[in-house]
């Protein structure tokens, strides 16, 4: 009998959890779901977000040592930034362009929207996880005031590696010292750097081969993810829930409207254009692995090992490109973030204000993508980026409460998309450099 290929077997699972999760809240299993499968969800995330940073941090150097030509990690460093800007650009227009056209936030009952609107403002602004939010954004705030804009160069430099090296948060300063180290590595004797280079190369095989131990385990973690975090965010009241969510449901589809036009026509499309062997077909088929993990795990960054996996063996980029660019790509490509949070202010904007000028909407093009160049490759980031985004703009962040409790399913949407960016951005600068492994069509 043919065995099931593993993104099946995912996205089975996948399924599988979100079905028992209806059932388990139907049923009253919801004590069972939160202390019997919802921790071998966290575990799952906790083993990728364990193994996610020293991925990072040898991928890179070994990537950057790599390249004996200096000039090299140059021209390679340009082409990466400037297509995760262009990409990212592109997401947010797309979905300002998206939330004017269908106004999910004037399309309520007012009778329905000012019930709401007290709620949220009375309970689920207060809510501990909404404070948590709100306390991070208010330390954002702080640097910020401190160093003005230049704020997040100052914040990419670490003042204490091994301090960096323990929060995902902080992953664009291990970046920096990666890329820092890797360039060291290129200007020092061959008698000092080549031992490196070997035990460098040897433990970033050793991180891979612990990657594949855990993926062997993913689909049952990921039902198990599934199940605990539907089941988590029915919480004490699903009546309230179901409420909210008939009353942003013209929102929720916008945004997945949008996220599914850079998933299905814009990535795809650029590839197809560009590395023809690949082409649309090929490109979709081989990335389902990295965004089931993606959409279950929420984070970037802990999807990180799957996404270098695919593009190195399935796409067939060379792992020197891959190593450089898919852990930067991790850290300051947030496509999907970018578009959320475009789609969110102004429906919010829309919901308890009116809706939002476009000079706003034109600055919070700029905002959004520079937010995301230090955005943290972390579940739930988008929506501290977002409180920030409002109150630079004038407006509440407290409106951020709205869309607080079904933010956790458009995070898995949006994280899909963004490690989709990151695998599209990598094979489009591996066709321009020559930088496969194989040319074989995949199509």
């Amino acid at each position: 009998m043919k065995k099931i290929a593993l993104h099946w077997q995912i996205i089975i699972a996948l399924i599988l959890g979100i079905l028992y999760s209806y059932l388990a809240i139907s049923q009253g299993w919801m004590k069972f779901t939160l202390y019997y499968l919802r921790p071998f969800g966290d575990i799952f995330i906790r083993l990728l977000k364990m193994l996610a940073i020293p991925l990072v941090l040898f991928s890179i150097i070994k990537g950057v040592a790599g390249l004996s030509d200096i000039s090299r990690l140059g021209r390679l460093g340009a082409k990466t930034f400037g297509l995760y800007v262009l990409t990212t650009v592109v997401s947010v227009t797309i979905g300002l362009g998206l939330v004017n056209l269908i106004e999910p936030g004037n399309k309520i009952d007012p009778a329905i929207k000012g019930e709401i609107q007290t709620y949220v403002e009375m309970n689920v602004s207060q809510d501990d996880g909404f404070q948590s939010l709100q306390a991070k954004q208010d330390a954002t705030n702080k640097i910020q005031e401190e160093y003005g804009p230049l704020f997040i160069l100052v914040e990419s430099v670490p003042d204490n590696i091994f301090g960096a090296l323990t929060s995902m948060s902080k992953m664009l300063q291990v970046i920096f010292f990666a890329i820092f180290f890797g360039i060291g590595l290129l200007f020092v004797d061959r008698r000092y750097s080549d031992p490196v280079n070997k035990a460098v190369d040897g433990i970033n095989e050793v991180i891979l081969l612990l990657i594949q131990w855990v993926m062997r385990a993913a689909p049952f973690f990921v039902f198990c993810l599934l199940a605990g975090q539907m089941a988590r965010l029915a919480g004490d009241n699903p009546e309230i829930l179901s409420q909210i969510l008939q009353a942003v449901g013209w929102y929720m589809g916008t945004v997945i409207l949008g996220l599914g036009i850079m998933a299905l026509v814009f990535y795809p499309s650029l590839v197809a254009l560009f590395v023809r062997h690949i082409g649309y077909r090929g490109f979709m088929r081989k990335l389902i692995k990295a965004q089931s993990v993606a959409f279950s795990t929420s984070s970037s960054a802990a999807t990180l090992p799957v996404t270098m996996d695919v593009v190195e063996n399935d796409l067939g980029v060379s792992p020197q490109t891959t190593n450089f660019i898919l852990p930067i790509g991790a850290t300051i490509n947030m496509d999907g973030t970018s578009m959320f949070q475009g789609i969110t202010a102004v429906f919010l904007a829309q919901f308890f204000a009116g809706g939002m000028e476009m000079t706003d909407q034109l600055l919070m093009i700029g905002m959004a993508t520079l937010a995301s160049i230090g955005a943290p490759a972390v579940p739930s980031a988008g929506l501290v980026l977002l409180m920030g985004i409002l109150a630079s703009l004038g407006y509440q962040a407290w409106w951020v409460a709205l869309v607080f409790p079904i933010d956790r399913i458009l995070d898995m949407t949006r994280t899909a998309i963004n490690v989709t960016g990151d695998a599209a951005v990598a094979t489009l600068i591996a066709q321009s450099e020559g930088e496969f492994t194989s040319q074989e069509s995949s199509q």
